[in-house]
């Protein structure tokens, strides 16, 4: 089973490429559950035709103990099934044991057995400020970390920090460095950036995202690049991201 745990800076791109990964790896025949690790619970939105799901705190909050994950699961463009994690009341809790809390509950609900997923793609908030949003990678959830950056200095900065955690992580059978994907922003020296962050933590460049307004085209239709526009340059690009993670992971987890 592919596991996965996208992570990278706020406002990267993170589920734009999550999304659209999971698309492509759906068309691809793989049974795939995207789960958005974020307050906010707009990961999914592109998969959903815009239309926004009933997190699982949200759920716990209105249901208690008779929630079910039929009440937060729903099924997307391509056959991926969605959920969100969502995360507390603002200004009140914390949103790293939400994500911990809903993770448990989707893994208590035995969703992955129930609708035969072999490929789990997490969403994560932000970069790793505090120990509840590494919960993907430290609690068996995701076996690989697929970090999503550009040239941009403070990108690089985080994906930095990132990789760092993984690696500090290493030995204690958490997910380990599954490389990274460039969401190009055309700054000066990008591609020596990248390459030098790569060779740092010696992980692979799996795929480099082009900047392209079709992108922006799709998210307002609520739909995927992918999706929306299949001949675009930049859909091609997110399928052989989709072809990287298959070649690179699921032969080590299957």
């Amino acid at each position: 089973m592919i596991k996965l745990a996208i992570y990278g800076k706020g406002g990267i791109g993170k589920s734009t490429v999550c999304a659209n990964l999971a698309f492509c790896l759906a068309q691809a025949g793989r049974r795939v559950l995207q789960i958005g690790c974020d307050p906010k619970a707009d990961s999914t939105i592109a998969l959903r035709g815009g239309e926004r799901l009933l997190s699982v705190l949200e759920g716990m909050r209105q249901k208690g103990l008779s929630l079910a994950a039929d009440d937060v699961l729903r099924v997307g463009a391509g056959g991926v099934l969605c959920a969100e994690t969502g995360g507390p009341v603002p200004g009140m809790g914390c949103a790293g044991r939400g994500i911990a809390a809903a993770l448990e509950f989707l893994e208590k609900q035995d969703v992955c057995g129930r609708f035969g997923i072999d490929t789990v793609l997490y969403d994560v908030l932000g970069d790793v400020v505090c120990g509840g949003f590494a919960v993907p990678m430290r609690k068996g959830f995701a076996r690989h970390v697929l970090i999503v950056t550009s040239g941009e200095s403070m990108a690089v900065y985080a994906a930095a920090n990132i990789a760092m955690a993984v690696r500090n992580f290493r030995g204690r059978g958490y997910a380990v460095m599954g490389g990274f994907v460039v969401n190009r922003r055309d700054v000066p020296d990008e591609d020596e950036r990248v390459n030098t962050l790569a060779a740092d933590f010696d992980a692979p460049v799996l795929a480099e995202m082009e900047r392209s307004s079709a992108v922006q085209d799709a998210e307002r239709l609520g739909r995927t690049v992918t999706e929306a526009f299949p001949d675009s340059p930049v859909a091609g690009q997110f399928r052989a991201l989709a072809d990287a993670v298959r070649t690179r992971f699921a032969a080590e987890g299957e």
